[in-house]
């Protein structure tokens, strides 16, 4: 098949794609929604920006180290189920942190909406994985990513321009709001699964299966790496403006915006990547580049505009990888798609917590400028991990498998 073939759905399918790639795209603006809050959320509280930053790393974390326990639940008990859990749990998590009254208490909150968070990826991807055929797996995944993304050009620039109206709660207020929109919208449309056969819910074997396979091991440690600046990048840009150029929290919609289109097409052409032969070497390329371009993001500080077209290549070279990990975690994971795929996104929430930890401490420690050094030297590891440790996984293994049955 023509890889410019363009994935052709029927209605049903159409009706479940645009529901996962909705709940996709609500996901990820909260997950990068606090980078424009930072300032506003540091004044409030009578914080450090570095500390403030340690905001979006307790959220990553939680996110991470239950991403992978989602996935078995997933595989044994349902998409439909896990989707709602989730939805509903984030919804009310984040409604309630506009209303924190402190600073612990909104940490509390934003690590359980880390729980809710980690389980909408991995479903979601699974359930993408299975609405379209098997040859054009990758470009739909590309797609759900780009969708997913475009909270960078969408998500985030509304979160600063609602926070420059009526403060930083205001944006929680609204991500709540429509965070439980979309539970009842899923309730409505998510498809019912058939109850004909009993599934069998072998928990800690669907990990023992994944763990045991080196590829795998490898693919999520190279992700993780990569991801540490992808991350840094999103979660410290509105702030360095502010710093730099003496931008407003609203006055940064409008740069978040642009730069955010290049997360958009990176992950279009992640998708695109993502079914090619060298498609580990091309992501090695893109990260190795992308790291040395967020060195320069941070570091020279020319006119804002020169500024945002470098943070634009960046996040557009960091994000080719994602689609193309999340496609080889289902090559590699076979029948346990949503736990490969929650385990892949476990080491990128972790990728998350460093990035915003890491990048806080490197903050604190040598301003912004060391904020890019980690930039480049996370991307490079990434790029040692994948040019000489990582390989492509054997696709004939579940086929054997499947013979044997």
């Amino acid at each position: 098949m023509n890889a410019q073939t363009p994935i052709v759905l029927g209605w049903g399918q159409a009706r479940t794609f645009t529901v996962i790639a909705a709940a996709l795209f609500l996901n990820n603006t909260v997950a990068l929604m606090l980078g424009p809050l930072l300032v506003d959320i540091a004044n409030d509280f009578n914080t450090s920006v570095a500390l403030t930053g340690q905001l979006a790393a307790a959220t990553f974390f939680s996110w991470a180290i239950f991403a992978p326990l989602v996935g078995p639940f997933s595989d044994s008990l349902g998409r439909r189920l896990v989707a709602l859990t989730g939805l509903g749990l984030m919804g009310a998590c984040i409604l309630s942190a506009a209303f924190a009254p402190n600073f612990i208490v909104l940490i509390i909150l934003l690590v359980g909406t880390g729980l809710g968070g980690a389980m909408i990826p991995p479903n979601s991807m699974a359930a993408v994985s299975e609405v379209v055929p098997e040859a054009q797996k990758g470009r739909a995944i590309g797609v759900a990513q780009g969708i997913m993304q475009s909270a960078t050009v969408i998500g985030m620039p509304a979160v600063a321009v609602l926070a420059s109206v009526a403060g930083w709660r205001l944006p929680f207020l609204v991500c709540g709001g429509l965070l439980l929109v979309m539970f009842a919208c899923s309730w409505l449309w998510y498809p019912k699964e058939s109850a004909i056969e009993p599934r069998s819910f072998s928990y800690l074997s669907r990990f023992r299966e994944l763990g045991s396979i080196a590829a795998f091991r490898i693919g999520m440690l190279a992700n993780f790496s990569q991801r540490i600046v992808f991350y840094a990048v999103t979660g410290y840009l509105a702030a360095y403006l502010i710093n730099t150029y003496g931008l407003s929290v609203g006055a940064t919609a409008l740069p978040l915006a642009g730069v955010g289109a290049g997360a958009v097409a990176g992950s279009l052409c992640g998708g695109v990547i993502a079914s090619h032969p060298k498609r580990l070497s091309i992501v090695a390329g893109s990260t190795l580049a992308g790291g040395a371009i967020a060195l320069a993001v941070f570091s020279i500080a020319p006119s804002i505009w020169v500024t945002m077209l470098l943070a634009f290549c960046a996040l557009l070279l960091l994000s080719i990888g994602w689609p193309v990990f999340i496609t080889f975690a289902t090559d590699v994971a076979g029948p346990s798609r949503a736990t490969g795929i929650g385990m892949m996104g476990a080491s990128n929430r972790m990728g998350g917590f460093a990035g915003s930890g890491m990048g806080g401490a490197f903050l604190a420690m040598g301003g912004f400028a060391a904020v890019g050094q980690l930039c480049l030297l996370a991307g490079a590891v990434s790029v040692l991990i994948m040019r000489f440790a990582m390989r492509e996984p054997d696709m004939t293994r579940w086929s054997n498998t499947n013979d044997a049955r």
